[in-house]
């Protein structure tokens, strides 16, 4: 006898999406790639598995141990299986579209599959759609993205939508300046990144003052560009934050309702960012829908991109409406079908002359069925 509990079991962090979940989910993302589309951003598709070395280039050190690897059998060389397909694009824009003119604008969608889940995403597949603007670095570059981000989420539904700023580099910066080595630099950064004082107390004096102002610096975009402003900051971290109130400013003017928070010493999860990048929340939603920030390229050009993540942005869509279904009686023709799926009906074809039809209409979940020229409800 066939074990079927035994051949449904998936391992730990992979599931499979049955309908009508699938379906929704494969909707939201090509809807989010037409929007991506109408900003000027050309799809590109790169393949789920590629040479290890190409995958860990550039900004993919930042991810190596996300990564599942394994031997190619035809050329003998270790590959991997993407963990972000950020990385992925970062090399077509370096390598086969480096002589593409700039700003180069690129979006993709796709699975990736990850090593271990998390506490807040334990799933260890998922489907990311994203975009990619290569060789703008100024405010304008940044701010378009959360634009774009802001708009396409709520052309999906997604209600109370928050973008939390942070930039990564900033408490590493603070410790360069004040010559902490690589340990107390470590602790500064997880300190910040924690919220956690009681560490930063352990830190030397002269920093310790400072970070801890760090510390209360998140909240409300307003309120923090001003803690921030009166903190006495080394002058390239000043730098940074100039650039950051340039953008909240850049923001304001565009879309004033945008709900903007900043957490200055949030680092983790953005591994190979460096400069201004941001985190995507929904009111009553478990964990982000998605990040972005700016990064570099092999070679040292910028580039800025966000990545969604449909796990979390599908607890944040409203429900898929369901579909009208209708029954078609066996030996329907096919012209009469295909009208009615012209109409927008979901056509459910009888393929048994002798089952009942109104009993295999309601089986199959058709709210219509077929009667003489037109649809009758059940």
């Amino acid at each position: 006898m066939t074990d079927y509990a035994e051949l449904a079991l998936l391992p730990e962090g992979l599931h499979d999406d049955l309908p009508p979940f699938a379906g929704h989910e494969a909707r939201s993302i090509e809807n989010l790639v037409s929007q991506f589309e109408s900003h000027g951003y050309e799809r590109v598709k790169p393949p789920l598995i590629e040479f290890e070395e190409s995958l860990l280039s550039g900004p993919g050190a930042g991810v190596a141990r996300h990564m599942f690897r394994l031997m190619d059998p035809i050329s003998q060389r270790m590959m991997g299986l993407r963990a972000d397909m950020t990385i992925q694009v970062a090399r077509i824009a370096a390598t086969r579209l480096r002589q593409a003119p700039r700003p180069l604008r690129l979006c993709y969608a796709g699975q990736v599959l990850r090593v271990r889940g998390s506490q807040l995403r334990p799933e260890r597949q998922y489907a990311q759609a994203g975009v990619e603007l290569i060789g703008a670095d100024g405010v304008a570059g940044d701010g378009e993205l959360v634009l774009l981000v802001a708009e396409s989420l709520s052309a999906l539904g997604v209600q109370g939508l928050s973008v939390d700023l942070t930039i990564p580099t900033l408490v590493p910066l603070i410790s360069q300046s004040f010559g902490l080595d690589e340990t107390l630099a470590e602790t500064a950064r997880q300190a910040l990144d924690a919220r956690d004082g009681a560490a930063i107390d352990t830190l030397p004096d002269d920093v310790r003052g400072l970070l801890a102002e760090l510390l209360g610096a998140a909240g409300a975009a307003g309120d923090a560009l001003q803690t921030l402003a009166n903190l006495d900051l080394p002058a390239k971290a000043r730098e940074l934050y100039d650039h950051l109130a340039a953008l909240v400013t850049f923001l304001d003017g565009h879309n004033g309702g945008l709900n903007l928070t900043i957490d200055p010493g949030e680092s983790r999860g953005f591994e190979y960012q460096t400069g201004v990048s941001f985190s995507l929340f929904a009111d009553g939603v478990r964990g982000e829908l998605g990040r972005g920030g700016r990064y570099s390229l092999e070679g040292g050009e910028s580039a800025i991109g966000f990545t969604i993540y449909l796990d979390s942005l599908m607890r944040a869509v409203p429900e898929a409406s369901l579909p009208r279904r209708l029954y078609l009686p066996f030996g329907t023709p096919a012209d009469q079908a295909r009208k009615f799926r012209v109409d927008g009906w979901i056509t459910i074809q009888g393929l048994d002359q002798a089952v009942e039809p109104e009993a295999e209409a309601r089986t199959l979940a058709c709210e219509h069925i077929l009667r003489g020229d037109g649809p009758a409800k059940l």
